[in-house]
């Protein structure tokens, strides 16, 4: 059986390198990833230096993006501000995806009152915008990046828990979890020991999706100055400095604008590429 999962694993990382939308997006998160990782060798100038004689300095062998409003480098502030993203992405849909499989399986599981109990008070949620939630709530707490962290996991796990909910209701009536209840396994056990691990795949997939989601929204809520305030480097508050200097200083909004789309995007696609990778009804259509 172990060869058996090995050889499954090697055929799923074959189906994605086979993808080349998939190889690309992969590319990008990876190289996103290491950007991040090797912030502090790759950026040229510390992102809070201030250089008076070089305010909005246009892109050039000096400054490769560009300076700011107090003349930052605009190239390093953008290297930490991906740290800041990765941060956001990974912690926030990790907070939204331990919620969301907990309710989900316990709904799928237990069904009746439970399951009755945990999805109204998820269509509950789904009934409010999620953006304009986020901001009702950013608004009454002090903006940073911690709070914008569990304002979004706060806020995104429901679509996990329908999904593990779903999976649940088809896997908890099979041979094993019946062979499992016979041998005396307790509810727990059967749940996170022998349901869960096969009701993983679509979870992946939509982690890997909301990952793209939430750097969306935390560049979305420092443009509009209710997210990771400056000094502190963002993509977002990047733009938010390009939008007043917009007729003279125009990399300060494509460069950050280009860096939010290309991840965006590379999420995307890598999510795409893990679900047709995983679901044997797109392999065969494609």
């Amino acid at each position: 059986m172990r060869g058996d999962g090995i050889s499954n694993f090697r055929e799923f990382v074959d189906r994605l390198i086979a993808n080349r939308l998939t190889l690309a997006g992969g590319v990008v998160v990876v190289s996103l990833f290491l950007l991040s990782l090797l912030a502090p060798q790759i950026a040229p100038y510390d992102p809070d230096e201030v250089d008076v004689k070089n305010i909005l300095a246009a892109p050039g062998r000096q400054h490769l993006c560009g300076t700011d409003d107090v003349g930052r480098d605009v190239f390093s502030r953008m290297v930490y501000g991906a740290r800041i993203s990765l941060k956001v992405g990974f912690v926030a849909v990790g907070l939204a995806t331990i919620i969301g499989v907990v309710l989900g399986a316990l709904a799928g599981f237990y069904r009746g009152w439970v399951e009755n109990v945990i999805m109204r008070f998820v269509d509950l949620l789904l009934c409010f915008p999620s953006f304009f939630l986020i901001l009702a709530v950013v608004a009454i707490l002090e903006p940073s990046i911690w709070n914008i962290m569990i304002i979004i996991g706060l806020t995104g796990w429901m679509g996990v828990a329908r999904l593990v909910r779903a999976e649940f209701l088809t896997l908890r009536e099979r041979d094993f979890v019946i062979a499992a209840r016979s041998l005396g396994a307790a509810d727990l056990r059967i749940i996170f020991v022998h349901i869960l691990p096969n009701a993983l795949p679509p979870v992946l997939v939509s982690a890997t999706l909301g990952v793209a989601g939430a750097i969306l929204t935390e560049s979305a809520l420092s443009f509009l100055g209710l997210g990771v305030q400056p000094p502190t480097p963002s993509w977002g508050n990047i733009l938010m400095a390009g939008k007043d200097n917009i007729e003279i200083a125009w990399w300060l909004s494509l460069y950050p604008g280009l860096s939010i789309l290309i991840t965006v995007l590379g999420y995307n696609l890598l999510g795409e590429g893990i679900q047709a990778a995983l679901d044997p009804r797109l392999r065969t259509r494609s």
